[in-house]
């Protein structure tokens, strides 16, 4: 089938490369000049596992390009996905501005009919508006429908491919049974494809994105109530998490979570809520829990060394808002780095992914690195941020002759404690009794 996705950011993307790896012709378009030149060539704009080597081989067998013809790709599509922003606004609500211009230029230039599948996250409601918008642009007939998309960063190419489920929105069972062919092939382990209303399946993305936000914030309160009383979080963890009621997943405390899609999210559906007449009580606590928890790590540091922080050298481990992505919107570590920055401290940061992404953003403001244990050399403290695999079991003997002092902020409770004490560091996690510098006989 001919294919066209407009938009090529992380989500428009993933979509086009993996319905290409099925057989489908698929244009991609953008008004991103640069961004385009570079996905012809084979080479992607983000860091995803998988992705390249994917991008690589469809553009290789011609089923996969890249334009930034609008017009051309409304021409091409004989489905056409809207995989546009919808960022927040200052009371963060979603911002349709680009999915509207998008749906508007694709309609006028549209010269047959399609089914139009918005991929964006939207508020409730969104699709029939974005229908109306393309009916009133052309005189072919348009179906909208809607199929919200559950990518994790990171495993992105794996969730597409082996979704849990596929959720299709559609009033048309004609289009909803079109857009169910496009998903067979993905779902050959069994998993269903759920065929909704529109606004049902709109607001299954945000119910969804919320409950998990929900259990994050749920765990991060219950480990800060543990520390001050001098109990171990994760001993409370294993025991609800044992439950079969509740289970592990997203049950894990840190320093918050961040990226493009749980603050986002959780803060449109307690706008479109409100706008609705109710007041998410819980959401909007999901949400403050979250932003306090960003600055838990900048509280034990400024405790620990008394506020004198000028001048001082601390190193930062990770700070992309999670492993295996570059992505730093939202990201705990940015929250981290910059109240340390204020505060004049001297910043040493590595990260396997994001040092480019970070590197535009605060330019010469602090050493950037490739080398973890270089970075932390001549440290006064260590901050782990994010929870990469390569951080998890570090030469600890090696680390404590670079380092300055042995203290070791862990914000995503990487370490063991006994460890900790066996190699003589002062440890800090979340939630969990603080580690003092005495090596073990």
């Amino acid at each position: 089938m001919r294919l066209t996705v407009v938009g090529t950011g992380y989500v428009g993307l993933v979509t086009g490369v993996c319905f290409a790896d099925t057989g489908n012709h698929v244009l991609g378009v953008d008004i991103d000049a640069e961004k385009v030149e570079m996905l012809n060539k084979g080479q992607s704009p983000i860091y995803e596992p998988g992705l390249t080597d994917i991008l690589k081989s469809n553009l290789r067998a011609g089923r996969l390009r890249f334009t930034t013809d609008v017009d051309e790709g409304a021409k091409h599509g004989e489905v056409i996905f809207l995989a546009v922003g919808t960022p927040p606004k200052p009371d963060g609500s979603a911002d349709l501005t680009v999915l509207d211009e998008a749906a508007r230029r694709t309609a006028r230039a549209m010269d047959h009919e399609a089914i139009v599948v918005v991929k964006s996250t939207v508020p409730v409601g969104t699709n029939e508006h974005v229908e109306q918008i393309m009916r009133g642009c052309t005189r072919h007939r348009v179906v909208v429908v809607s199929n919200p998309e559950f990518l994790k960063e990171g495993s992105a190419i794996d969730d597409f491919l082996k979704p849990d489920r596929v959720v299709i929105g559609a009033e048309d069972r004609a289009a909803a049974e079109i857009l169910r062919e496009l998903h067979l092939p993905f779902v050959r382990n069994q998993r269903p494809i759920l065929i909704m209303s529109r606004r049902a399946a709109e607001m299954t993305k945000y119910a969804a994105n919320s409950c998990l936000a929900a259990r994050i914030s749920f765990i991060n309160e219950i480990a800060n109530i543990c520390e001050p009383l001098g109990i171990d979080v994760d001993e409370v963890r294993v025991g609800i998490g044992t439950d079969s009621r509740i289970g592990f997943q997203f049950l894990y405390p840190g320093c918050g979570y961040g990226g493009s899609c749980f603050p986002k999210d959780v803060q449109a559906l307690v706008a479109f809520a409100r706008q609705a007449g109710y007041e998410g009580r819980l959401l909007t606590a999901v949400h403050e829990v979250n932003e306090s928890q960003k600055h838990v790590l900048y509280e034990k540091i400024h405790r620990r060394f008394d506020g004198k922080l000028r001048d001082r050298h601390i190193a930062i481990w990770g700070v992309s808002f999670k492993p295996k992505t570059d992505d730093i919107r939202e990201a705990p570590a940015i929250a981290l780095i910059d109240r340390l920055l204020a505060a004049g401290a001297k910043l040493r940061v590595h990260d396997p992914q994001s040092l480019p992404n970070l590197a535009k953003a605060y330019q010469n403001k602090f050493v950037f690195g490739d080398d973890a244990y270089e970075m932390a050399r001549g440290s006064e403290a260590l901050v782990v941020v994010t929870e990469w695999n390569e951080f998890r079991s570090p030469d600890f003997k090696r680390l404590k002759e670079l380092m300055r002092q042995p203290i070791i902020f862990d914000g995503r409770n990487l370490y063991d404690p006994a460890t900790m004490r066996r190699y003589g560091f002062e440890h800090y996690p979340i939630g969990r009794p603080v580690t003092t510098n005495q090596m073990e006989p």
